[in-house]
C-alpha cells in the first residue's frame, strides 16, 4: 500500500471530542488551546508519529536548513498545523479572523463568465477558511472533500456553508465523484480540488519541486484541460494569531496546444506557484508523507 493510501485523510478525534471543542471555543480564547497543543500534544505526536521524520527531511533536504534548525522548524510546523485545525473549529464556534485577499479581482473576473472554471488548492495554510470568507453568488462552488471525514466535521461544514453557494463533492475510491465534477463544469459552475496529493487514481505527472522530482496527481489538470477551462489557485496562509492572507493566482497554459502539452504546462504552472508559496511560508507545508519518492 502506498503512502498516499495509508493517509487517513480525516481530522483527528471522535465526534464527542469535536462537539466539546466547539462548545469550549465559544467561550475560551484560541490562544489557550494553542498553548495546550504546543506543550502537551505536539511533543507526543513528534515522538510517536512518522510525520516528524518526514517533516525534518523536508526542512533539511528541500528547504536547506541545518540539522538543529530543521528539528526546531519541525516542531513549529506541527504547532502551526495544530493552530489551523483549532482555527477551523473556532470558525465552527462562530469566531472570526481578519482576512486579507490578494488579487481578488482575478476570481471575480472568472465568476462573471458563462463558462465554469477550476480552482486548485494545496495542503498548505488553511484552505477551508476560503470557503467561509469568499462567498460567491454568481456560480456554485463545488468543493472536493474526503468521503471518510468525521461526521462532526461534515455536519459543521454543512452548517457553515448553509448560507453560501457551496456544495461538497465527496472523493470516493470508485471515482464516482468524477460524474459530479463533470455535471458541475457542464453547468458553468466552479470546481475546487486539491492538486498536490495523489488519491484514488494513481496517475501522476512529475515536476521539479524544491530541487527534486515530485509527483502531482494527473486528475485535476486533466479535468481542467479536457474543457480548456480557466484555472486559478487559492492558498490561504496564516499570518498571525488572528489573521490570514488569501492568495488568488491565475494559472496560464496554451489552450491551442496538444492535450498532453496543456497538462504539462498547467501542472508546471501549478507546481511553480505552490513552490513560491511554500518558500514564502515554509512552516505551513502540511503534506505528511514522502512527497519526494527518491529523496
Amino acid at each position: 500500500m502506498s503512502d498516499e493510501q495509508k493517509w487517513a485523510g480525516t481530522t483527528y478525534g471522535n465526534d464527542w471530542m469535536h462537539r466539546w471543542l466547539i462548545r469550549m471555543l465559544r467561550y475560551v480564547d484560541t490562544r489557550v488551546f494553542y498553548l495546550f497543543v504546543a506543550v502537551f500534544v505536539i511533543p507526543v505526536c513528534l515522538f510517536l508519529n512518522p510525520s516528524s521524520g518526514i517533516c525534518y527531511r523536508y526542512f533539511h533536504r528541500r528547504i536547506g536548513y541545518g540539522r538543529l534548525k530543521s528539528s526546531w522548524m519541525t516542531y513549529v510546523n506541527h504547532c502551526l498545523f495544530g493552530q489551523v485545525v483549532i482555527d477551523k473549529f473556532a470558525m465552527y464556534a462562530g469566531k472570526k479572523f481578519d482576512i486579507e485577499i490578494e488579487n481578488f479581482d482575478a476570481l471575480l473576473r472568472l465568476v462573471t463568465k458563462k463558462e465554469g472554471f477550476v480552482q486548485m488548492s494545496a495542503h498548505v495554510g488553511n484552505y477551508e477558511i476560503a470557503g467561509y470568507t469568499l462567498p460567491i453568488q454568481n456560480k456554485r462552488l463545488n468543493a472536493l472533500v474526503f468521503a471518510g471525514e468525521k461526521a462532526s466535521v461534515m455536519r459543521n461544514r454543512d452548517r457553515m456553508f448553509a448560507d453560501t453557494n457551496i456544495h461538497m463533492i465527496a472523493i470516493r475510491q470508485d471515482m464516482s465523484h468524477l460524474f459530479e465534477i463533470e455535471r458541475a463544469l457542464a453547468d458553468g459552475d466552479i470546481v475546487s480540488m486539491p492538486a498536490d496529493r495523489i488519491f484514488g487514481s494513481q496517475k501522476f505527472i512529475e515536476h521539479d519541486f524544491l530541487g527534486a522530482k515530485a509527483r502531482f496527481p494527473l486528475g485535476p489538470f486533466s479535468v481542467a484541460t479536457m474543457r480548456e477551462l480557466d484555472v486559478l489557485t487559492v492558498n490561504v496562509m496564516k499570518t498571525s494569531l488572528r489573521s490570514y492572507k488569501i492568495y488568488v493566482t491565475p494559472l496560464h497554459y496554451d489552450k491551442t496546444a496538444t492535450r498532453k502539452e496543456q497538462i504539462r504546462q498547467l501542472s508546471l504552472s501549478y507546481a511553480s506557484e505552490l513552490e513560491k508559496r511554500v518558500r514564502q511560508y515554509p512552516t505551513q507545508w502540511y503534506n505528511y508523507f514522502e512527497f519526494w519518492k527518491n529523496d
